[in-house]
């Protein structure tokens, strides 16, 4: 009886024995065939491109051994697609260059069904961008109208099945070149940033960690809230009390938000309190929030809910010079945005966390970074910091912000520089075009890889503008006496010692004189262009007949001298980044219409110099003709009106600065006019109004700014002693 019983343990166990061995040998072969692909795939020897046909960068044997699986069906093609490791993407093996010969052009796939009020934000960006092709064929970049932005199944905004939805896609590819937007991923309890339905497409997320994203390829773009402004958006709290040394203000550190009982996020703010002394470091939580947080709540709960009542946050925010920015659920948190628009320096507690564009962005001058282990140390690190540091934190807070947060316009189009620096690397701005007034945005890198190129870098670079200019004159009125208005401009112009030559732009429908008949004792070169001056905004063209930095543009019929030209040049050549001219308009605040209104009244403050007697810098034509909306120079040429304020508009927007009035002849001088409907003028008016309107609806804010300032000849660099007849002329000119 006991040898069967042996018997049988012992046949049963060899059948196990020799059942697991065949197992094992099955599961050892499938596992050796998918890690020789896997990593023949790793290491770059085999690419998928568009269409089915690949292209190896290592050509070897391999290819043959797999060409029959990646040349076979779609259905097979897209199994060997899911099989690699999609997170070691990079642009070298997951994007086709190819598509981006013709340029950087975004497609923007047509709307199907409704998106979440965030998406639409981001996608009325693209439909306004300067990049948009209807065109799928030449297009660079692909973006998806389908929602992505909110991963969490918890979510009213979570869209199911978005991988099938994105495989759908006329052009998907795989993913390649395509753009996907994210701000939520995972849920609770884990809240895991995988999103595995990118498959290809590169990746722009918010709260990204260090250990997630694809270097190089992927995007970490700020957690921004529904609310978020479109455009425009609100500028940085630094104001002229407390933009100077020392810049403290009234509390060190400052933090109010929620505590976490339990679960991910939990550990930092539950500690906060040991570093909180409610004097010049104030750290209040609270626990009520979320669903049943009396069953879960502590101690100290009750304490911390009365302290968080007796504070109102935005007071706190804006009179802080630190901001604590612990992590939330995720890494990234709303308050990183509001203390980076309070010009609060933040103090991030978030470890892991990779900071929005930090391709770009130099985080070091602007925030302060902690470690959630050693949160004691946190109150040391910002008593270390000197005033002067402090200072120029937080001028660097109001750069970031104003440049590249304020709106969901800027952040997106941020997100679209990041990219395109990547495709064309002869146009990859340098650090300082980001991290410096004003900016990377109005700092084109197709005008040139020369710093003093521009009118933004002379003072911080010790250069100085060219030492002439040239003089761009408008004319549109046929030449019919024998003295006529446009030659009088010339022959004004032309004696100015720092005239190099003078363009005539003839928007005539009539062609010019002949040459025998322009004035033959100007000296200098005259250049009449009659080819493609159809449109007002040719009055703004980056033209290569152009060498000199400074650009006068004059209407044909201004009533100038040469030394009010010579004036306006030497003024110009102190303010590089200004308009500097004579006539000027301004702007007003109509609370009954609750508007702006554009007005032509001569009053002490003004905003506007317009260019029918002015100078600028000539990459502001470059920067006009390249960076506006085309809907915007659209509206110029439907009216035939506006390029003056558009140009204002851009200048202001470029620089935050207001342009320069100089003080000028009373015939200059224009009375209110009292005009009735009918009349031309009242038209004329009426546009300037209208444009005045759209114009701030595009930039989503006022970028105008009135001043006061008129620059005298008497008064401008001069002892008034001895060198006060300097410009004789117009001391001469009768009134």
């Amino acid at each position: 009886m006991q040898f069967k019983k042996r018997f049988t343990l012992i046949s049963l166990f060899g059948t196990l024995t020799i059942f697991a061995y065949l197992i094992y040998i099955r599961f050892h072969d499938s596992f050796s065939k998918d890690r020789v692909l896997r990593d023949n795939v790793n290491y770059g020897k085999i690419t998928i491109h568009n269409e089915g046909n690949p292209r190896s960068f290592l050509l070897d044997d391999f290819e043959g051994i797999f060409s029959a699986d990646l040349h076979g069906s779609p259905a097979n093609r897209s199994q060997w697609e899911t099989r690699q490791d999609w997170r070691k993407c990079r642009m070298e093996t997951c994007f086709d260059f190819d598509r981006c010969k013709n340029g950087f052009k975004i497609y923007l796939y047509p709307r199907q069904v409704p998106v979440s009020a965030p998406y639409a934000k981001i996608l009325s960006v693209i439909e306004k961008s300067r990049y948009l092709t209807a065109n799928p064929m030449e297009a660079c970049i692909f973006i998806p109208s389908i929602d992505t932005l909110d991963q969490d199944v918890l979510s009213k905004d979570y869209v199911p099945e978005v991988d099938k939805k994105l495989q759908s896609l006329p052009f998907w590819n795989g993913g390649r070149n395509h753009l996907l937007f994210n701000q939520y991923s995972g849920t609770w309890p884990d809240y895991s940033e995988e999103l595995k339905f990118i498959e290809q497409a590169m990746l722009v997320k918010s709260s990204m960690s260090i250990d997630w994203i694809r270097y190089g390829f992927d995007v970490s773009m700020p957690l921004f809230p529904k609310d978020h402004p479109q455009s425009g958006g609100d500028l940085g709290y630094l104001n002229n009390a407390s933009n100077s040394i020392p810049s403290l203000r009234h509390y060190l550190l400052a933090f109010k938000g929620k505590r976490y009982l339990n679960g991910i996020g939990s550990d930092t703010r539950n500690s906060l309190y040991h570093i909180h002394n409610a004097k010049d470091i104030v750290l209040l939580t609270t626990c009520k929030h979320g669903k049943g947080w009396e069953k879960l709540m502590d101690d100290r709960c009750l304490q911390d809910n009365d302290e968080y009542e007796k504070y109102d946050y935005k007071k706190l925010l804006y009179n802080s010079t630190f901001c604590l920015v612990p992590r939330g659920r995720r890494l990234g948190s709303f308050r990183f945005l509001e203390s980076l628009q309070a010009t609060c320096i933040p103090v991030l507690l978030s470890n892991g966390y990779e900071l929005p564009f930090s391709e770009v962005i130099d985080w070091n001058k602007v925030v302060v970074w902690g470690d959630e282990r050693l949160l004691l140390q946190v109150p040391v690190m910002v008593h270390s910091l000197s005033d002067t540091k402090i200072l120029a934190m937080r001028q660097q807070c109001q750069l970031v912000w104003e440049s590249y947060f304020s709106s969901v316009d800027k952040i997106i189009n941020t997100v679209l520089e990041v990219v395109k620096n990547r495709i064309h690397k002869n146009l990859v701005r340098p650090s300082y075009h980001w991290n410096t007034v004003p900016g990377a945005h109005v700092v084109l890198p197709e005008w040139s890889d020369i710093p003093n190129s521009y009118p933004f870098y002379y003072g911080p670079f010790g250069e100085k503008p060219s030492e002439k200019f040239t003089a761009v004159v408008y004319a549109t009125t046929p030449v019919t006496t024998a003295t006529p208005a446009l030659f009088r401009v010339l022959k004004m112009v032309s004696k100015s010692q720092y005239c190099h030559k003078v363009i005539v732009l003839w928007h005539c429908d009539i062609p010019p004189p002949p040459s025998h008949k322009w004035p033959t004792d100007l000296g200098i070169p005259v250049r009449v262009k009659t080819r493609d001056i159809k449109s007002i905004n040719a009055r703004f063209y980056p033209y290569k007949e152009i060498e000199t930095d400074a650009v006068f543009n004059l209407d044909e019929d201004v009533l100038l001298t040469t030394d009010e030209v010579d004036f306006a040049f030497g003024v110009w050549q102190e303010f590089p980044d200004r308009i500097v001219g004579y006539p000027s308009r301004t702007h007003y605040w109509d609370e009954a219409l609750n508007k702006w209104k554009y007005s032509s009244r001569w009053t002490n403050e003004y905003s506007m110099v317009l260019t029918s007697g002015a100078v600028y810098h000539r990459y502001f034509n470059y920067l006009y003709t390249n960076y506006l909306s085309p809907m915007l120079l659209a509206k110029v040429d439907e009216c035939n009106n506006c390029e003056d304020l558009l140009m204002n508009f851009l200048v202001a927007h470029a620089t935050r600065q207001s342009p320069i009035k100089l003080t000028q002849r009373k015939q200059h001088k224009e009375s209110a006019l009292t005009l009735k409907p009918d009349q031309p003028e009242q038209l004329h008016f009426q546009q300037r109004q209208d444009c005045l309107e759209e114009f701030v609806e595009y930039f989503g804010y006022m970028p105008l700014l009135h001043s006061v300032v008129r620059l005298d000849t008497m008064l401008f660099k001069d002892p008034v002693s001895n060198m006060r007849k300097k410009y004789r002329q117009i001391e001469t000119v009768q009134s």
